[in-house]
């Protein structure tokens, strides 16, 4: 949030910052004060354009978030040119920060004939314009699951080429380095391939600043080598950014017992990981909430939402899922390293050459400027390879699909969605 002044009658004024910002150094965040950070999160979107700007609902929510243990929310869909100072410093004052898509509805990136232009920058220009100003801002997402095929790799020299543009812009306005990253569909065919990707190269200006997953491995009574973290572990072992799971909280078989976060902040993955966000606060149909704000309604009966799910009011948690998660979140406290005891030697990755049908692009080519689509030429420069035979020189990707039975079905509108409930949902919104 903004600092805010203080003025005493007889100390004067004096500046007081609410929250420490973060950043990144090496593969780990850090907040000001030199603190190693880890992701607590929740999926936060109430409403379809913008859940930051109800300041009264903000504080009945933040409330039970900070009880929980929640320290992020992440919010896929805002208007930039509301009034956000009110949630945002309530979410500050209870100790919860921000990670914000900075796509709208009809500016997000699309695997299918992808192009990157001057609408979807000023765009993205304006979340960015809006929420620098906050000091819990955590970090901002180029994209939600743009690629979800593998023909879709085509798809990511455009997300790279966005957050290219967006640190360019960041830095050419002097704002605080927030970082940029950008957040995947858990996609075996497309891992790691992608995930290198977006942080190879010799141009730290056109690699992400962080990388996360929305994976939905860990089903009910698992475990780490059964849900296949051991194997995303590994691909990420000398991975030179942050990366976190930015979706997460498998809801087959139910209820949900989160003793993946058991695993996430354990001490085989917090070497390497940097938290997770749980899907999502709100019940709709999809059956993925925490909380309920009241019982759900005939969506026939006057002025009911078509699903039959209020999406205001006071938050009450739902069992035994909400208590699940907030026990093991009290007892997970990575302490993780100080800022000033870490000195990073990880380099980036090689760029993923190129395979057929697996992974279309050709290692660290150009990356597209702004308007360019995705025509012959731009298709020619970049897939033009040696073809490398499917399964050689690539790194071992998870067994797993990651769309785990029970799993929100992705990219509706850029955000991760389940089934019948939030389609519907997405009709009311509309």
């Amino acid at each position: 949030m903004r600092s805010v002044v203080l003025t005493c009658a007889l100390a004067g004024a004096v500046v007081v910052a609410a929250i420490p910002t973060i950043s990144v150094k090496g593969s780990k965040f850090f907040t000001s004060e030199g603190d190693q950070f880890f992701v607590k999160g929740i999926a936060y979107q109430l409403v379809p354009d913008d859940p930051l700007i109800d300041n009264t609902q903000c504080k009945l929510d933040a409330a039970l978030m900070k009880d929980l243990g929640t320290n992020s929310i992440r919010v896929y869909h805002v208007d930039p040119e509301a009034d956000h100072e009110g949630c945002m410093s309530t979410f500050a004052d209870a100790g919860i920060y921000l990670w914000v898509d900075l796509d709208t509805f009809n500016t997000q990136i699309e695997q299918d004939a992808p192009h990157w232009n001057e609408t979807q920058l000023e765009a993205f220009q304006k979340v960015m314009d809006e929420f620098q100003q906050f000091d819990n801002t955590a970090g901002f997402f180029v994209g939600n699951e743009v690629l979800t095929k593998p023909n879709g790799s085509v798809a990511a020299p455009f997300v790279k080429a966005a957050a290219r543009d967006l640190k360019a812009y960041r830095d050419s306005k002097n704002y605080r380095n927030i970082p940029v990253g950008y957040s995947a569909a858990d996609i075996a065919s497309l891992r790691p391939m992608l995930q290198n990707y977006m942080a190879c190269g010799t141009n730290a200006s056109e690699s992400l600043d962080f990388f996360s997953l929305n994976a939905y491995e860990w089903c009910g009574d698992s475990s780490y080598e059964q849900s296949g973290y051991d194997e995303l572990t590994r691909n990420v072992t000398d991975y030179n950014i942050p990366i976190f799971l930015s979706e997460t909280g498998c809801n087959e078989p139910s209820p949900r017992n989160f003793e993946d976060q058991t695993a996430i902040f354990g001490d085989e993955m917090t070497p390497y990981w940097s938290g997770s966000i749980i899907y999502e606060w709100i019940q709709e149909a999809n059956n993925y909430g925490l909380i309920k704000y009241g019982e759900k309604v005939d969506p026939a009966a006057s002025g009911a939402p078509p699903d039959g799910f209020t999406r205001s009011g006071t938050p009450t948690p739902i069992s035994p899922d909400f208590p699940n998660l907030s026990n093991q979140w009290k007892t997970l406290t990575p302490s993780g390293v100080k800022e000033s005891d870490y000195t990073p030697t990880l380099t980036p990755p090689p760029c993923p050459a190129y395979t057929s049908d697996v992974w279309e692009v050709n290692g660290g080519v150009a990356l597209p400027s702004v308007g360019q689509t995705f025509d012959s030429a731009v298709k020619s420069s970049i897939t033009a390879s040696t073809t490398v035979p499917s399964g050689t020189g690539q790194p071992s990707a998870s067994p797993t699909e990651g769309a785990a039975p029970g799993s929100p079905i992705k990219e509706v509108q850029g955000m991760s969605v389940g089934l019948l409930g939030l389609l519907l949902g997405f009709f009311w919104w509309m």
